[in-house]
């Protein structure tokens, strides 16, 4: 006779780990340490910049300084723009992942990023746009029909939408869109030159201005996560138990949606796609924080952004004085970990 043995419960240990008074200590500490990857990312680059001449950049700025003007035109948007970016994409895969209950949920392998890549080189090709600036358009248009078509998909058939299915059409999507792009990419040079190393997936190059044109959008796809947490909570343990307790579990996944589309939409626009991060990031915050998604999403931002500044600094400072994209650092830490989640966790 078969039996079922119990999940073993948190040691006394991690269940102190999980206490009220201890997440709220580790908020500010995990701001803490995004801000010391902030400062590590703007002391740091190809070029050699002193430490004094860095403070001095930053406190008493001189625009005839060429050091100067490093960090304030070049390094200082790169790490905001990493920042938010990577908080984007970890809030985008918590959701994700909260939603569909699927440990593989992510805005990349369930095809968002691909959808929202397609709509820019779509934007490319037929309109010949040449502006980072308006990328963001097609960026959240490719994003929001991707998102609708997996969804659907996911949904044919009996039993409705479950987890492996909308993985399954995810995973379908993503390369029918990918080879889509490729496509274009084949056969109209001018659309790969300009879109090469965007697709990569960088945070090198962007100005101030691009960040703030984006910053709404993605500002407003975490205030409104932020906001669903006790009710991501909720539906995570299934659309039954939800409707039992009350929840309007059609307008929570609506809200859901669209904050998943904002963020995912938006990190892709700025950056390009940036596989993993929405993958990796969530799993770890849940091993620290536990299942409770008013805390998994405040710390999927501080500790997701935290992680795409340190992977940009690594890959300035690698195979230094050439620069590697961002996108590349993250599948390397990202691969493994997906294979983990593969053989371990999705087959118990």
């Amino acid at each position: 006779m078969t039996t079922l043995s119990a999940k073993p419960a948190p040691s006394r240990a991690l269940r102190f780990a999980r206490s009220r008074a201890v997440l709220l200590l580790g908020l500010p500490l995990c701001a803490g340490l995004l801000g010391l990857a902030l400062m590590s990312s703007i002391a740091f680059g190809a070029a050699d910049i002193a430490p004094a001449d860095v403070w001095a950049a930053l406190v008493a700025f001189n625009p005839e300084s060429t050091e100067h003007l490093i960090i304030q035109t070049l390094r200082i948007p790169r790490a905001a723009v990493a920042a938010l970016v990577g908080a984007a994409l970890a809030v985008a895969g918590a959701l994700m992942q909260g939603l569909t209950r699927n440990p593989l949920a992510d805005p990349g392998i369930l095809g968002i990023e691909t959808g929202a890549a397609l709509g820019v080189v779509a934007a490319v090709y037929f309109l010949q746009i040449g502006s980072l600036y308006l990328y963001a358009l097609f960026a959240f248009a490719g994003a929001a029909l991707t998102a609708v078509a997996v969804y659907a998909l996911g949904s044919l058939g009996r039993g409705g939408p479950t987890p492996l299915k909308i993985t399954i059409a995810g995973a379908a999507l993503t390369a029918l869109l990918s080879s889509l792009t490729t496509g274009m990419l084949i056969f109209n040079q001018r659309t790969l030159e300009e879109v090469r190393f965007w697709l990569a997936g960088s945070v090198a190059g962007r100005d101030l201005n691009l960040l703030l044109q984006a910053a709404p959008y993605l500002i407003a796809g975490l205030l409104l996560a932020l906001g669903l947490g006790r009710q991501i909570t909720t539906i995570s343990l299934g659309d039954d138990v939800a409707k039992g307790l009350g929840q309007r579990t059609g307008w929570v996944k609506g809200l859901t949606a669209i904050a998943t589309v904002l963020l995912a939409g938006g990190a892709v626009a700025v950056a390009g796609p940036i596989g993993f991060v929405g993958l990796v990031i969530p799993h770890a915050v849940r091993f620290l924080v536990g299942q409770d998604y008013r805390w998994i999403l405040p710390y999927a931002a501080l500790i997701g952004a935290t992680f795409l500044v340190l992977s940009d600094v690594a890959a300035r400072l690698v195979l230094r004085p050439t620069e590697l994209p961002v996108g590349v650092m993250t599948a390397l830490i990202g691969g493994p970990f997906f294979v983990y989640l593969v053989r371990w966790r999705v087959k118990r």
